[in-house]
C-alpha cells in the first residue's frame, strides 16, 4: 500500500538531459559575432513548426512578449484590455506597462478561462483588446472570442504560457490570437531557465514587434539609427540553445505531462470533495500543473491545505488569486466595475491547490501524493 512521502516532493521540475548542456556548451562557446544568432534562429524555427504559425520570436520571458504584443498593436493610454479576473499577474501587467487599463471579468467554472459572454458584456467604445489565458494547460473557447474580436475589431492576444502541447479542435495553443506568447520558465511544461516567445501569422505585427524589441531599431540595422524610443528584449544564445534541446523531444515530454495527469485522476478517482482540471472533449490538455478544487463545504482553502500537505512532504502551489482582490489594483475600483458579485472565479482561486506536476514524478510518488490528499480532504469531511 502506498505510504506518505519519507521526503519532499517538489511541486515542479524540468526535464533536462545532458543534450542541453552540450547544446548550452556550444553556445556559449561559438554564438558569437556573425554567428551571435544562429542559436535563436533555429530555436524560432523549430518552435514555430511545432505550433503551426509561421513567425516566432525568441525573448527574455512572456511577460515581455505581452508587452511586445500590446506594443506592436498599438494598445496604449486611453484604451482598456479586458482580462480574466483569475490568472497570474503577468498576463495582466503589460496592459499597464503601455499604459492602458485592464479591465477583469469572470472565468467559466469548469475551464477556468475567461468567459466570452463576460468578454461581451464588458466591451465599451475604449475597448482595445482581449487577452486570453490558457490556464493551467486548459484551452479558451476561441471560436468565441474570435467572433466577438471580429465584431468589435479588436485585437485577439493568446496568453499560452501555461499551455504549450494543449489543442483545441486539433489546433494547437498559440495559434488562435493575432499574437500569441509562451513561456519557458525553470517550472513550466519546457524550459530555458527564464525565457518566452512570441508568435504571429501577422507579417505587420512580426516587424513591429522586431524594431520594438531592438531599442526602435529597424530590423537589420547596422548603422545604430534608432526611430523611436523602445524596449531591450532578446533571448541569449544559451537560453535558445536550451530550447532547441528541449523541442527536440517535445512530444514525449507532453505525452509525459499527460500520463502524469492520467496517474492522479486514477489515484484520486472517487474521492469525495475534489475537482481536477477539467479537459472537455474538443480539448486535449497538456497539464502544465495538476490542481485540484476542494468543496467549499470542506471549509478548507487553499492555504491550509498547502500547509497541511506540506507537513505531509508535499509541496503545492496556491491557485492564482483573483487579481481584483490584490493590493496591487486596490486602488483601481474602476477595473472591478463588470465583476458579478460573486463570480465564478471565486471558488478556483480560493480552493484550488497545484499539487507537483514535474517530471520527475512517477506513478508511485504520484500515489503517495494521493495519500496525503486523501488524509488533509478527511480531515474535513
Amino acid at each position: 500500500m502506498p505510504q506518505l512521502p519519507s521526503e519532499m516532493i517538489p511541486v515542479a521540475a524540468p526535464s533536462i538531459t545532458p543534450r542541453e548542456g552540450e547544446l548550452a556548451q556550444q553556445a556559449a562557446l561559438t554564438a558569437w559575432g556573425p554567428d551571435h544568432y544562429a542559436f535563436n534562429r533555429q530555436f524560432e524555427e523549430m518552435f514555430a513548426q511545432y505550433v503551426g504559425v509561421s513567425h516566432a520570436v525568441s525573448l527574455p520571458h512572456a511577460t515581455s512578449a505581452l508587452h511586445l504584443a500590446l506594443a506592436a498593436a498599438g494598445v496604449g493610454p486611453g484604451d482598456e484590455v479586458i482580462v480574466p479576473d483569475v490568472t497570474w499577474i503577468a498576463s495582466v501587467a503589460p496592459v499597464n506597462y503601455v499604459g492602458a487599463e485592464p479591465v477583469f471579468v469572470d472565468i467559466l467554472p469548469d475551464t477556468w478561462c475567461i468567459d466570452p459572454e463576460a468578454v461581451r458584456a464588458a466591451i465599451t467604445p475604449r475597448a482595445r483588446a482581449i487577452i486570453g489565458v490558457d490556464l493551467y494547460g486548459s484551452m479558451c473557447d476561441w471560436p468565441a472570442l474570435r467572433a466577438i474580436a471580429d465584431a468589435h475589431n479588436l485585437v485577439l492576444i493568446e496568453d499560452a504560457a501555461e499551455a504549450l502541447g494543449s489543442t483545441l479542435n486539433g489546433y494547437q495553443a498559440g495559434t488562435f490570437g493575432d499574437l500569441a506568447v509562451f513561456s519557458f520558465h525553470g517550472s513550466k511544461t519546457m524550459v530555458t531557465g527564464e525565457g518566452g516567445m512570441l508568435v504571429t501569422d501577422d507579417e505587420a505585427l512580426l516587424a513591429r514587434v522586431q524594431q520594438l524589441r531592438d531599442h526602435g531599431r529597424p530590423p537589420g540595422d547596422r548603422f545604430f539609427r534608432n526611430t523611436e524610443v523602445a524596449f531591450k528584449y532578446k533571448m541569449s544564445a544559451v537560453q535558445a540553445a536550451l530550447g532547441i534541446a528541449q523541442c527536440e523531444r517535445l512530444g514525449p515530454m507532453i505525452a509525459h505531462k499527460r500520463e502524469i495527469f492520467s496517474w492522479y485522476a486514477a489515484e484520486l478517482k472517487g474521492l469525495k470533495g475534489i475537482t481536477l482540471n477539467a479537459e472537455p472533449p474538443n480539448v486535449q490538455n497538456s497539464f502544465w500543473m495538476n490542481t485540484i478544487v476542494l468543496d467549499p463545504a470542506l471549509g478548507m482553502d487553499k492555504y491550509r491545505v498547502q500547509a497541511e500537505l506540506r507537513a505531509r512532504n508535499v509541496d503545492s502551489r496556491p491557485f492564482f488569486s483573483q487579481l481584483s482582490t490584490l493590493d496591487a489594483y486596490s486602488d483601481q475600483p474602476r477595473l472591478r466595475r463588470f465583476l458579478p458579485e460573486t463570480p465564478s472565479g471565486t471558488v478556483p482561486a480560493t480552493y484550488g491547490v497545484n499539487l507537483p506536476s514535474g517530471y520527475n514524478m512517477t506513478p508511485d510518488l504520484v500515489a503517495q501524493v494521493a495519500v496525503a490528499v486523501r488524509e488533509v480532504v478527511n480531515l474535513a469531511s
